[in-house]
């Protein structure tokens, strides 16, 4: 994960007239809602917080429709997590849930939220934008959710309880 900083703004550019031309796919009327599930450092509060880099890059504010969870194991990387499917679940690996944030996002928003992640079109990195179902509040949102591969998770601990944030407080208070 990174923040947008001087470093990395052209590439950013860059990316923004990409997404320009079409490379949102389908989702690029305005009527039609973009979806995102946040699990880590994109959450309320969180250094990459999804509200405030829309705020900071003069974007319409995303609508919080609620925290639930989907199926999958949480990582510790350091300064964010990595989420990996419970699709790719087995080798000895337990089932676990992520806890997360689902919001309403402008269009404008989702090569903002691809910079921080470090996803760019042809690169391979260590986050991927996928497309995913998410229950939550009753009704099924298809979200952009940004999970890393089993195998970039090899070596890392697993948060247990499936919670970046909770976790992230424990762990840094416990360390003051």
């Amino acid at each position: 994960m990174l923040v947008m900083n001087t470093a990395t703004r052209d590439r950013y550019d860059a990316h923004v007239a990409d997404d320009a031309h079409g490379l949102l796919g389908t989702q690029d009327s305005n009527d039609e809602a973009i979806y995102v599930f946040v699990y880590g450092t994109l959450r309320a509060g969180e250094i990459n917080d999804v509200t405030y880099a829309a705020e900071r890059h003069g974007i319409e504010a995303p609508v919080y429709v609620g925290t639930t969870s989907l199926g999958g194991r949480l990582y510790d990387f350091g300064d964010y997590p990595g989420m990996v499917f419970d699709a790719a679940a087995g080798d000895g690996h337990d089932a676990g849930r992520v806890i997360g944030d689902v919001y309403r996002i402008a269009a404008a928003l989702v090569p903002v939220l691809d910079e921080i992640e470090a996803v760019y079109p042809g690169e391979a990195g260590l986050f991927v934008r996928e497309m995913h179902d998410v229950a939550c509040e009753g009704a099924t949102y298809p979200c952009i959710v940004y999970p890393v591969s089993e195998a970039a998770v090899r070596q890392l601990p697993r948060i247990a309880g499936g919670d970046w944030v909770t976790y992230r407080l424990a762990r840094d208070g416990s360390a003051a």
